[in-house]
């Protein structure tokens, strides 16, 4: 058992959530429980997570991608209410973790990714507002493209969306999760070898084959869940707490 807002501070400091110019606020956005025994993750704040996290038990729900957007409506209409009442009947608080998730060095999902993929981590790369949140991954030993194709299927769970560039060999990789892909251009513009990303877009496939950059798109969602994750087991280990990560699987 742990203070609801012991862990929200710990997040918040962790991931330095108040140096962010975000699509929405980062931290705690629904009050719940004083007290927290139990804590579920999850990629995205919707209806069904909410309903399976009441279901396990969970005095909190910390996501990847929270209930506001710049660009969505902000009155509460009968879907958001629908969406809202498992929290508020079982009483959970919610928090959620945007660009600062994507973007932290150890605990983030592009950091995360790149180990997962068997790369060396290493420079800042692919801005977001203003800021980047991804990195350059380095390949120890020189990787044909199709070994790197199929490393992201094992990673990520399915098979990536492959524009081969010019089909050469990859020692530098740029990555970006989830709707990262116009910062391919960042990949042409340092000459890197290949880009991983999560949603794919309509120019990928020219600009991949006109620049020679390889373009792999794995999954918004398949590529987000590491970070979220990861505060999970790390809420665990530092409070005492119980977590769970549920998935609700997306194919976008």
């Amino acid at each position: 058992m742990a203070a609801r807002d012991e862990l929200i501070a710990f997040l918040d400091d962790l991931l330095d959530t108040g140096s962010f110019d975000d699509y929405g606020p980062n931290g705690l956005q629904v009050t719940g429980r004083d007290q927290v025994e139990r804590v579920v993750t999850g990629v995205s704040a919707h209806r069904e997570l909410f309903d399976r996290a009441a279901e396990a038990g969970a005095d909190m729900v910390v996501c990847h991608h929270g209930l506001f957007w710049g660009s969505a409506p902000t009155t509460i209409d009968a879907r958001m209410k629908g969406r809202l009442a498992p929290l508020f009947d079982a009483d959970m608080s919610l928090a959620a973790y945007h660009l600062p998730l994507d973007a932290h060095p150890e605990v983030g999902n592009n950091a995360l990714i790149c180990g997962e993929l068997g790369l060396r981590r290493g420079d800042p790369f692919g801005e977001a507002r203003g800021r980047p949140i991804g990195f350059v991954g380095h390949a120890e030993e020189p990787l044909a493209l199709e070994a790197l194709a199929e490393r992201c299927c094992s990673v990520f769970g399915r098979d990536p969306l492959v524009f081969t560039g010019d089909g050469r060999t990859v020692r530098r990789v740029g990555i970006v999760s989830g709707g990262g892909g116009s910062s391919l251009h960042d990949a042409i513009r340092l000459g890197l070898d290949a880009f991983v990303t999560g949603e794919p877009e309509e120019p990928a496939m020219a600009d991949a084959r006109e620049s020679g950059v390889a373009y792999l798109a794995c999954g918004h969602y398949a590529t987000e869940t590491f970070g979220v994750r990861r505060l999970g087991e790390l809420l665990a280990e530092r409070f005492g707490v119980d977590q769970r990560f549920i998935e609700v699987p997306n194919p976008v």
